[in-house]
């Protein structure tokens, strides 16, 4: 079972609107490297595991829980930079809220979409209302043939490395194609994270005899040029692995001691989850019709907030008919709980 919490598990820095700078972020998303892989790989590889190797199965599956909290982050931070792009042009640019022009899409006789012409992947405004979709940088759709799960707990363990380093060696590029706040903090935290699960997977290929010399981590670079990157490993944020588990975890007994760098940075599995960020979700989009309620639907959705949900052991006034219009007997039948 997964539970959730509504944060987020890194901060959304503020910043303007940037549709290259999402559409660029979507390879992080959806790309053959992207998080939408990791979060897919790693949990069919603990579902799929055989035999008695429990650490080695709550490890895998620990990372590919938080990866889940990272397609979120990733997501919501395209989002960001697409939000509001449709009238926005930029610092210098022709229309824009500085400049006083199209503070409203369609001000001025202008057209509200009209951006949409111009932007790298124009479903980003077509298909979807300003939001990110499961697709990579160059519009292809996510595949699940991405996701390698042999079975082979050496193969699948040499595999994830592979990933997080190709991921990681990815965001390095993407933190040097923008300097947008927004897009940076993230890619930032997935470039510390991404090095945390090289960590995670070669620990795991060195408790299997494996020797990493000084190979690690891919790319083999100071990262603290990156300011934000810097902060994060100040913190040691690339050092830590929280496990994921509510009923306990054998991930510890791989992800401790000496880091397979070499470098004398000690590993720790966490038992305390990561606190996350409150996040208020995106607002309403007129011009992409989006949520799309009339005046009545509206009312009808502050009406359900306003509701308050029965105590346990009340029965609900609400109950779902049955399809064929009711139960057999035709009493009305208690609403199961869950």
């Amino acid at each position: 079972m997964f539970f959730h919490v509504q944060k987020l598990i890194n901060e959304i820095v503020p910043d303007e609107p940037d549709p290259f700078a999402a559409n660029a972020l979507q390879e992080g998303l959806g790309g053959q490297f992207g998080e939408m892989r990791t979060m897919m790989q790693y949990l069919f590889q603990s579902f799929n595991a055989r035999g008695d190797a429990t650490p080695f199965k709550d490890l895998i599956q620990g990372v590919g829980v938080e990866e889940i909290s990272h397609v979120e982050l990733i997501t919501t931070t395209i989002n960001h930079l697409l939000d509001g792009s449709s009238r926005y042009r930029g610092k210098s640019g022709k229309a824009g809220p500085r400049n006083g022009r199209s503070e409203v899409p369609g001000a001025r006789g202008s057209t509200p979409l009209e951006r949409a012409l111009e932007v790298p992947n124009i479903h980003h405004m077509l298909v979807a209302p300003q939001t990110a979709l499961p697709v990579d940088s160059a519009g292809n759709p996510w595949l699940g043939s991405y996701v390698y799960a042999s079975g082979n707990l050496t193969l699948d363990l040499l595999y994830n490395l592979m990933l997080e380093a190709t991921g990681r060696l990815q965001k390095c590029r993407l933190y040097e194609m923008s300097s947008n706040k927004t897009f940076r903090a993230t890619v930032s935290f997935l470039i510390v994270r991404d090095h945390a699960h090289e960590m995670v997977f070669a620990k795991a290929l060195e408790a299997l005899g494996v020797n990493w010399g000084k190979t690690l981590p891919i790319p083999n670079f100071d990262a603290t040029q990156y300011p934000e990157v810097n902060k994060l490993m100040n913190q040691g944020v690339h050092l830590q692995q929280h496990h994921f588990r509510l009923d306990g975890s054998e991930m510890g007994k791989i992800f401790q001691g000496p880091a397979p760098t070499g470098d004398g940075s000690m590993l720790e599995t966490q038992d305390e989850p990561p606190e996350g960020v409150s996040y208020d979700g995106l607002s309403e989009r007129l011009e992409e019709f989006s949520p799309g309620l009339s005046p009545e639907l509206q009312e009808l959705v502050e009406a359900t907030k306003r509701m308050s949900p029965p105590m346990r052991g009340e029965e609900s006034s609400v109950t779902s008919p049955r399809r064929n219009g009711g139960s057999k007997s035709g009493r009305r039948r208690k609403p199961s709980r869950v």
